[in-house]
This record gives C-alpha cells, structure tokens and sequence, in this order.
C-alpha cells in the first residue's frame, strides 16, 4: 500500500491501521464522522463490474489510484474516473462502477466526502452575503454530476482533510468545518463559474466581470492586460481583483493559465507536439509550460502526446 497517493498523504496512523483490517476485496471501506460530513477511504483489491454507490447526502469522491469507470444513468454518463479528479454525486444521485485494474497489489483507492446539505446551503449563504456584484444570488448549489480535473490547491485542501479527519486533535471539529466550509467554496464557485460561462450572455447572468472572462477566452495567446480588463468591467484595479477572486475562487492571471492549460490538453489530443501546444497557447518555454502542465493534470504534456502516436 503506497503511503502517498498522487500527493494527497495517507500515512496517517489511525487510518493506516484501519485500512490494513482487511474485511472485503470489493470497496473496503474506512470512516471516520463529523459533523455535517464523513470522509471515508475505499479500496478495491479485485476486478468488478457496476458496483454500486449511493449517498443521501452529496458525495465529493477524489480519484487516489487507478481507474474507476462511472455509469450514471440519470444523465447517461459513462466515463473514466482517473486520478487527480474529482467526481460529485448530488444527493440521492446513484451511480454504478466498473474496476477494470484493480488487483490485490495494486488497489484502487478512493477518497469520499458525504457533506449534508444544510451545510452546503449554510456556507452558500455566507458566500451570497459578502458577494455584491449580482441583482440575485450567484452561489446556490444545482444538484447534478459534476467531473472535473483537480488544481494543486485542491490537493492540498484534500490532503489536509485527510490528516484532520483520521487523526485525534483537540480542535478537531472546528478545523474541519473550516476546511469543509472551502471545499463546498470550490464546488460552488465551480458551479457558479460554469453557469456564467455558459450563459454569458444571458442579461438576466450578466455581471461586471463577465465581458472580462469572455475577453480572457478570446484572447488566450497574449498577456494578460489587468487594466484593459479592469476598464472592461468597468471597475478599479483593486475592486475587480476582489470581485474575481470572490467568483471563481482565483486571479485573473491563474484563471487565464488554467483556461491555456486545458486547451493545451484538447490541442496535445488532436495530434499538436508539446512545443506547438505551448507556443500556440502563449507559453513562452516549453519546460515551463510542461511544469505547469503536470502540476495540473498529474502527467506531463508528452504523455498525453505520445497517446496521438
């Protein structure tokens, strides 16, 4: 069992002895509980087919090792579930496994988070009271599947949960209500941040920093221009960076590299070298742009390049 699991720690002691009592091969699960939430560890030590998983509560589930394929018949989902991923389950949403490596030497493992919805409308709440930008409520948790790629912060905020979840500690309960509180933050300004996205150009959606975000996206090859964009918005400097960290959990300059990033992946898929990729997307040295890369997505670019030869 490996103690490190693409760079979220799992050598806790409670949770090392508790993952080594075996008692199934098929989804052995470890919990532990607080309050509004519980974070379990599941580890599969054979192959199976459409096992299933169902939570009354929502379900954050991060990819640790190996491969899980998801099938959601609600919204006929059937993909891939990888590591350095996240996968949420809305509340009452199932769905059913396939584990096509799983082996006795090489488990998959993954970590789960079930948070109670009260919590979750509880910190969008908080969130909608410090935003001042929107006519109605930017943050309200939609109850679909979201499936995403995880960002270094993400890591890090997983790993920290893991520590403060499986280990004893006197001020147990409020660390992890505050690190819960970030992760349903994330979920949400994903959600909220992808609707807007989506809907940009609905009046009814629009906001200050809307016709920015759309400028970003047109202009990903060129350097970020903070006052163009601030003048866009029609803000200050200072009031657009604090209106944008607060909608989409970021800056301006990370939100265009991660948009760089992700296109760069689309283009290495469609048969674009490295170098063409990063070039293409503004980078301007291809080692950069492969750091970058695979502190994104948990591989380097010629990888993903190598898959189109």
């Amino acid at each position: 069992m490996s103690p490190d699991l693409k760079g979220i720690k799992m050598h806790t002691p409670q949770l090392n002895k508790q993952r080594q009592q075996l008692k199934v091969l098929i989804e052995n699960k470890v919990t532990f509980a607080a309050d509004n939430s519980e974070l379990s560890i599941y580890d599969t030590y054979q192959n199976a087919q459409k096992v299933a998983l169902h939570s009354k509560e929502l379900l954050f589930c991060a990819m640790l090792s190996g491969k899980k394929v998801m099938h959601v018949e609600s919204c006929q989902y059937h993909k891939a579930f990888l590591p350095h991923e996240s996968f949420v389950l809305a509340p009452e949403q199932g769905v059913l496994i396939d584990f096509e490596q799983a082996s006795l030497n090489a488990p998959t493992t993954c970590l789960a988070i079930e948070i109670s919805t009260d919590k979750i409308t509880q910190v969008a709440n908080a969130l909608n009271i410090e935003q001042r930008f929107a006519s109605d409520d930017l943050f309200a948790y939609t109850p679909q599947l979201v499936h995403s790629q995880h960002n270094s912060q993400t890591q890090q905020l997983l790993a920290r949960m893991v520590h403060l979840f499986s280990e004893p500690d006197e001020q147990r309960g409020y660390l992890i209500d505050l690190s819960l509180n970030e992760l349903i933050t994330r979920l949400l300004q994903q959600q909220s941040r992808d609707l807007l996205l989506k809907h940009g150009n609905n009046p009814q959606l629009k906001t200050p920093v809307n016709n920015a975000l759309q400028y970003i996206e047109e202009h990903l090859n060129e350097a970020l221009d903070i006052e163009k964009l601030c003048k866009i918005a029609c803000m200050s400097r200072s009031k657009f960076y604090q209106q944008f960290k607060l909608a989409f959990g970021t800056s301006p300059a990370l939100w265009q590299q991660q948009l760089r990033l992700k296109k760069a992946y689309s283009k290495l898929l469609q048969g674009r070298t490295v170098s063409q990729a990063c070039y293409e997307l503004g980078f301007n040295c291809p080692s950069h742009f492969s750091r970058l890369f695979k502190q994104a997505y948990g591989v380097p670019p010629a990888n993903i390049a190598k898959k189109n030869h």
